[in-house]
């Protein structure tokens, strides 16, 4: 997904303040990591007034980086459910996937990878609200994975097993990906979850 995080708020943008807020705050710490973005920063990207973020987020910065987790959830909850419901076989709806994740990172020249992990870590043993958020995404992103490969015949143990697989993998090779500035680790990924996938349809794995 492609980040606005240094060209300021779109005047255009006909939402509210709270959620120019949130969306500035995900694009920051998405690129910049928790630590390295501030509340005021924050303010000046929403183009909200300082006491405004404080209104909505009386927690401060901690607050807001769950609310920028949570959007960092349901956005990509919403990539895997759009490839999901493009290909009928899984094994090819995490390749289309993959190659969405690829693309995104390629036209952000390597900057955005995973929100939910960079604003994670920055905050990792201070922060159990956060841990908990980031928590909450990944088990999301695990159920609509297994849900997808429990109707395509996988049995209930090996698709919740495989669904952590896919996740884990996918966020590692992101990684990976935007660290070389080459999204061949993420396609790679992408090829082996799809073989697994068969693999598992075809009844080859041991369970």
């Amino acid at each position: 997904m492609e980040s606005r995080a240094d060209q300021g708020p779109d005047p255009d943008d006909n939402v509210g303040t709270r959620e120019r807020i949130v969306r500035a705050a995900s694009r920051l710490m998405q690129r910049q990591g928790y630590d390295g973005t501030g509340i005021k920063q924050i303010s000046r990207e929403a183009g909200a007034a300082l006491a405004s973020v404080y209104h909505f987020f009386p927690g401060g910065k901690q607050e807001l980086a769950v609310a920028a987790i949570q959007r960092g959830d349901e956005e990509f909850a919403h990539e895997l459910r759009a490839a999901f419901e493009s290909e009928d076989d899984p094994a090819e709806a995490i390749l289309v996937c993959t190659r969405n994740l690829a693309e995104g990172l390629r036209a952000s020249d390597w900057a955005d990878g995973c929100p939910v992990t960079s604003t994670a870590l920055g905050a990792m043993g201070r922060a159990q609200d956060i841990q908990q958020a980031a928590a909450e995404a990944f088990a999301h992103w695990q159920r609509l994975v297994r849900e997808r490969l429990l109707g395509a015949g996988i049995a209930e143990e090996e698709a919740r097993d495989l669904a952590h697989t896919v996740i884990s993998t996918l966020e590692g090779a992101e990684l990976a990906a935007q660290v070389a500035r080459d999204d061949t680790p993420l396609l790679t990924a992408g090829r082996h979850l799809a073989q697994l996938v068969n693999l598992y349809r075809r009844g080859g794995a041991d369970s």
